[in-house]
């Protein structure tokens, strides 16, 4: 995919030089057209309008299919399946409410199809069972060919979001989306999907029956998800190519974002002098969560810490700038530019509870968004070694925008930048050590990025070992030293952005 390139218009977001008409100066020296011209002119568009309003009635008083559906537009007001505006506001998935008058022409052809289609389709059985709202919709978004920006009905979107306030009900696995699958980045300790058979790296091609072919992430996420005590059929082919049909029994999910858990080295060794951490996701509850087990690291005296979001699919921007601003000690954190090109600076306060740290962030195509962009900074203002394998390439800000009917769409607003001005859409942020882990690594309990993790805070790491897994010749060196002293542009200021999350 091709680079993305963020240019500001020059001049500033006030300057519209190059676009202004210019009116020719009048030969007496005033501006502007003369008095008898203007009269003149709007004689003639009245002629215009009542001639073309002539030629409209004729067409309108047709007697014809397409003479009865104009005339209910015209003599009944805007079609029923116009939805109402939602523009963006203070409030993410607010709904505001405009007036549609206006549009009704934009749209009134599509009630033109749904009635000759209903009319004259050879095959009346599919017609009848399609839901033409719904397939209008999608059609106007899969023509943006943004795969983030996605339609959800209010019972989905609801289900959906459940698990940024930390707990849900639903199967308890994470999802990501690959080449267009829908795959099990990992299932929950002690979770349903774990105990039913679910494993890492799982391809998931029906549920309940439904082919996934298509499915976007969130549509997943909110037909997998349901109430504590239903079951859910899923059909996954594993990593070694077998198909199964699994039953999954729903049950609520209580998940930490945040967890220290005991990790051991390439030998089986536990590993004492080393702090491990997992970002399962951004939620509310994130920044307090890592604040405690900084604390807890601190105590223990420990100086070196990894950060493992693999897996993490993101979750509330202002969660995510704030996690990542504990590692650093002030400096941006993200870049983000919006629809007319405008930036929008996150930048971090001075001091950190995890500031004088030295840090691995372990890395896999399945980080996605957040994670990315903790990611990022942290290797951009030189606080961390990033070690596994290339990012998703989620670099879109999403915010729901709640519609009249309870629906929601999300919507892509903008796309951030590392904080060098690198895009992150399309293409993700590369490790400076690059680890693969074969298919069977996990289960055969060999996180080889992991040991990798270990031996290079001890500086025990060797990139042209054969056990290594490494495609890089040197390490980067880490200089805590200097941090970029940035300009402050603005401040998230309270603003609850979601980036689309995607756990089960």
């Amino acid at each position: 995919m091709s680079e993305l390139r963020w240019e500001p218009p020059a001049g500033g977001s006030g300057s519209d030089s190059g676009r202004r008409a210019v009116m020719p100066a009048r030969p007496d020296g005033r501006d502007g057209p003369s008095r008898g011209s203007i009269t003149l002119l709007i004689f003639v568009m009245i002629g215009a309008a009542f001639a073309l309003g002539i030629g409209v009635m004729r067409v309108i008083d047709a007697s014809d299919d397409y003479g009865r559906v104009l005339r209910s537009g015209r003599d009944g007001g805007s079609p029923a399946t116009v939805p109402a505006a939602v523009q963006p506001s203070d409030d993410d998935d607010q709904e505001v409410a405009v007036d549609t008058a206006g549009r009704a022409s934009r749209f009134a052809i599509l009630d033109e199809i749904v009635e000759v289609l209903d009319k004259d389709f050879v095959d009346p059985a599919k017609f009848n069972s399609l839901d033409t709202r719904e397939a209008a919709i999608n059609g106007i978004i899969d023509a943006l060919d943004d795969p983030h920006t996605v339609f959800i009905d209010a019972e989905r979107y609801r289900l959906a979001s459940e698990d940024i306030g930390g707990s849900f009900e639903g199967i308890g696995a994470t999802v990501n989306q690959v080449d267009g699958a829908i795959v099990i980045v990992r299932p929950f300790r002690n979770s349903p999907a774990l105990q039913a058979g679910i494993r890492p790296g799982d391809v998931i091609l029906e549920v309940d029956g439904e082919s996934t072919e298509g499915w976007s992430l969130e549509q997943a996420v909110a037909v997998i998800r349901g109430p504590k005590g239903t079951e859910v059929e899923l059909l996954v082919r594993h990593t070694d190519g077998e198909e199964e049909l699994i039953v999954v029994t729903r049950d609520r999910i209580v998940v930490p974002s945040v967890e220290s858990l005991p990790i051991t080295d390439r030998s089986g060794n536990p590993v004492a002098d080393i702090g491990y951490i997992l970002i399962t996701q951004f939620t509310e509850d994130t920044k307090e969560e890592l604040l405690e087990l900084l604390e807890g690291a601190r105590n223990a005296g420990l100086t070196q810490l990894i950060v493992d979001v693999r897996g993490n699919p993101g979750g509330l921007l202002d969660a995510t700038v704030e996690t990542t601003g504990e590692f650093m000690d002030e400096g941006v954190v993200l870049r983000q530019i919006d629809r007319e090109g405008n930036e929008r600076v996150f930048s971090d306060e001075p001091g950190g509870a995890g500031v004088g740290l030295e840090l691995v962030v372990l890395i896999n195509e399945h980080s996605a968004s957040g994670s990315e962009v903790m990611a990022a900074a942290l290797r951009d203002h030189g606080r961390a070694v990033l070690i596994g394998t290339t990012t998703t390439g989620k670099g879109t800000v999403n915010v729901p925008r709640r519609l009249s009917d309870g629906s929601v769409l999300y919507v892509s607003i903008a796309r951030y930048l590392t904080p060098e001005n690198a895009p992150v859409e399309g293409v993700g942020v590369a490790p400076d050590i690059e680890i693969a882990i074969p298919d069977t690594g996990f289960e055969a309990g060999q996180d080889i990025q992991l040991f990798v993790a270990i031996e290079y805070l001890r500086g025990e790491y060797n990139p042209g070992s054969a056990d290594s897994g490494s495609t890089e010749s040197e390490p980067v060196n880490v200089e805590e030293d200097e941090q970029p002293n940035e300009q402050q542009d603005s401040q998230s200021d309270g603003a609850s952005e979601s980036q689309t999350e995607s756990g089960e």
